[in-house]
């Protein structure tokens, strides 16, 4: 935690910067995942967890502490629980180069369009490594490939190897491992499904992605963030290093969303102890692995806010899945969906290897995308069968239920002609 109490610092709502998040905001302290991350020695471990549930500022908050850098980063951590876990620890603080990409703003309504937001995105991050770009040591094929891409004449094939060769070139500059940071990997990929781009976008992706990951020899470690975990053979074919952590997952639990601890400390921090009942009301509820979880955006417009709860997740993102959802219901699946939201508990089969055309086609899809996007609480631990992976069900908190109050029971009256309440 940041700050002194008669400071009263702002909750950060919205802020993807770490830097900015602990000199200006009141900030809940995640830094052992550094810790948890180093120690596991994943070649490449992919979190999945609803949106607004403090990805993005995770994974800056890796770039800022792995990244070599001019500055000393190290004084954004002298204060945090990583800088207590001894040298080993500190010793990763700006070792290391680092490839940051997001692909959170690559929302197009066509393939063209999103492609060329993927080769910007590609390209600023070439260029931020500004030290490659004239740089003696580089091979005749790297250096064509360097003016090639500041030119914007690379082919869309040369694109999907643009991971493996940044990692090349500064591997070989810097004579160091490098580390590759990936946030928001599957919003082109849920835009391409919802726009008629799929195949494309996954196509590209994927060569992508395997490309820069797999038996890649420059790479220390890499981090992916996102909602859905598409399955390997469908995005991460021949990953084998790959490693899933959930929100079925115990390991790194508390590292995405507030834990009951965090938001009791904040609650005293600003003087508002006498609202945790209310905070728990309406924001608690969500279950990673066996730990509950509070929903940090929400929390943070809530005492930013008067203290006034109203459901602030409103839908956005993920709009136009839900509708399609909506219009291929099964009246069996509706049937759950009112159950659900009459405080009722619902046992499904799950896939969590879901893949986006094929999003609707049962049950266990369908749930598995609400459980993974945040629509949805594991009320009991799953139980594994010859037949697949059951769970019992049921809708996280108050602010949950009125934002299917207002957006999924709109959508089901609709599709079942109002009949569904009656």
């Amino acid at each position: 935690m940041t700050g002194k109490k008669n400071v009263s610092l702002p909750c950060a709502v919205g802020s993807t910067s770490y830097i900015d998040t602990v000199k200006n905001s009141y900030y809940v302290d995640k830094t052992l995942l550094i810790r948890d991350l180093i120690d596991d020695h994943a070649a490449v471990t992919l979190f999945t967890r609803p949106r607004r549930f403090g990805k993005t500022l995770a994974v800056d908050m890796l770039k800022v502490f792995f990244e070599k850098t001019d500055e000393d980063n190290s004084v954004y951590f002298r204060d945090k629980k990583i800088w207590d876990c001894g040298e080993f620890y500190r010793k990763q603080q700006g070792a290391y180069p680092v490839i940051y990409i997001t692909f959170k703003d690559v929302k197009f309504d066509n393939w063209k369009d999103s492609l060329e937001a993927i080769r910007l995105v590609i390209r600023d991050e070439y260029m931020r490594h500004a030290e490659i770009l004239s740089w003696d040591g580089l091979d005749v094929v790297e250096k064509d490939y360097l003016d090639r891409m500041q030119k914007g004449t690379l082919s869309n094939v040369e694109y999907t190897r643009a991971l493996l060769n940044l990692s090349r070139m500064l591997e070989k500059y810097h004579n160091k491992k490098i580390v590759v940071l990936i946030d928001e990997y599957d919003t082109p990929i849920q835009q391409g499904h919802s726009k008629g781009f799929y195949n494309e976008v996954i196509t590209f992706m994927r060569n992508f992605m395997s490309g820069g990951l797999k038996d890649n020899l420059a790479l220390a470690f890499g981090v992916l963030t996102g909602i859905l975990r598409v399955s390997k053979e469908n995005l991460f074919s021949g990953l084998n290093n790959l490693v899933v952590n959930s929100v079925l997952d115990e390991k790194y639990s508390e590292y995405f969303g507030f834990t009951s601890d965090e938001v009791t400390t904040m609650a005293a921090y600003y003087g508002r102890e006498d609202k945790l009942n209310e905070l728990q009301e309406w924001y608690d509820g969500y279950l990673f692995g066996n730990r509950e979880i509070y929903n940090p955006w929400s929390v943070a417009n809530y005492f930013n806010n008067e203290c006034k709860p109203r459901p602030f997740w409103t839908n956005t993102s993920d709009n136009e899945i839900i509708r399609e959802i909506m219009r291929t219901l099964t009246p069996e699946i509706a049937d759950d969906l009112i159950l659900l939201m009459q405080g009722k508990h619902v046992q499904t089969s799950l896939n969590m290897d879901v893949i986006y055309p094929r999003i609707t086609d049962g049950a266990d899809s369908i749930f598995s995308f609400l459980l993974m996007a945040g629509y949805l609480k594991p009320v009991k631990e799953a139980i594994e069968t010859e037949i697949g992976t059951f769970m019992e069900l049921a809708l996280p908190n108050k602010e949950i239920r009125r934002v299917y109050n207002s957006e999924i029971l709109f959508w089901l009256k609709n599709t079942l002609d109002g009949n569904v309440m009656e």
